[in-house]
């Protein structure tokens, strides 16, 4: 017997989870148009909506480097303390009212410093953005957690700075680490110094890999650097050969170590052919933890339940599908033991339970 599709409206009233997020590939449009007049930046259209029509457009040119390039307009915008707070409040909000809970942020401080803002200022800017629009959402009774990585640019030589500031953050909001930036050229391994130090301050971390580039990428990532999480991870399905896993698949699924899979911006960098054909579904049905994210909300034109809906509608996912993915981006957030069990026993089982 087949199970009932889900609708659109159903899966935006499910309690959702996100771990891969950037933050300045998610501002509104609008918000981008009127700081960039504030900024004397000039953009490619001040129309809001033709704006957001031209990020999606450029973003599709399946290739990374390409995709990367459209950020520079929204980092234009991320250099005074006005900017960062009005984009972090505004994050929340939109996140709350796409039925997320729980959400991990991640941007790259040392990219929002043009404006004479220090690293730590940057930090602590976009924590009180946040804090703040956790307080409206809660107060408006649509509560998110939020979290935030705090990203190294892989092309450039400051992760290890990026490390140290991650640790001086984490009582303060900040939950984990990642590098960020072209993949293919800059190997994880580069910057060991800056993973042995976060594994020695017991400080979690994850790292962008095998999307442009394929399994050596996710094999340093996880088996030198020692990465709780991958993201994105798609290239996985290299090692895995009519069903049977080869030991690096083998390693990354029996160990539970998530891959945090961003389905529409994959299509737009060239990392996935197709949302039918995304290896998003694979993976899921042989049992990785996989979790879906969107990456990118300005870039890639999308929200979690438009992700979400899409794999029901071009890739054949049910509603157990769904709770499947949010349970392991729960498991796998970078939040305590017991913090993560009482937000899937408070929140996203009885979530789900209520709404199908």
């Amino acid at each position: 017997m087949t199970a009932p599709r889900i609708d659109t409206e159903t899966i935006r009233r499910l309690p959702k989870a996100v771990l891969h997020d950037h933050l300045d590939g998610a501002l509104r449009p609008a918000t981008v148009v009127e700081l960039a007049r504030e900024a004397g930046h000039t953009l490619p259209t001040t129309d809001p909506d033709e704006l957001a029509a031209w990020y999606y457009d450029a973003a599709n040119s399946g290739d990374l480097v390409r995709y990367i390039a459209t950020f520079e307009h929204t980092l234009a915008v991320l250099q005074t303390r006005e900017g960062l707070l009005r984009a972090a409040e505004e994050y929340v909000l939109d996140l709350a009212a796409d039925g997320v809970v729980y959400a991990e942020v991640r941007y790259a401080p040392e990219l929002m410093v043009r404006g004479g803002l220090t690293l730590d200022e940057v930090v602590e800017t976009v924590q009180e953005g946040l804090a703040a629009g956790m307080a409206k959402a809660a107060a408006a009774g649509t509560p998110v957690r939020v979290g935030t990585l705090l990203c190294g640019m892989r092309m450039f030589d400051r992760t290890r700075e990026t490390a140290g500031l991650a640790v001086a953050h984490r009582d303060a909001g900040v939950v984990g680490f990642d590098i960020a930036g072209a993949e293919d050229g800059f190997p994880p391994a580069d910057h060991l110094a800056a993973f042995e130090y976060l594994r020695h301050e017991n400080v979690p971390f994850t790292i962008h890999a095998g999307e442009a580039h394929g399994l050596p990428s996710i094999h340093q990532a996880v088996q030198v650097c020692g990465a709780q999480r991958i993201g994105h991870g798609v290239r996985i399905v290299d090692d895995i050969v009519d069903g049977k896993l080869g030991r690096l698949a083998g390693w990354i699924r029996d160990r539970r170590i998530a891959l945090e899979m961003c389905p529409t911006s994959n299509l737009q960098t060239g990392a996935a052919a197709s949302i039918a054909e995304h290896p998003v579904t694979l993976l899921k049905d042989l049992g990785f933890r996989v979790t879906v994210n969107t990456d990118n909300r300005l870039v890639s034109g999308t929200t979690m339940t438009r992700e979400m809906a899409l794999l029901v509608q071009e890739a054949g996912w049910t509603a157990e599908d769904l709770r499947t993915v949010t349970v392991n981006a729960v498991k796998s957030a970078f939040l305590p033991f017991d913090e993560r069990t009482a937000l899937l026993r408070e929140v996203v089982l009885p979530g789900y339970d209520a709404v199908l």
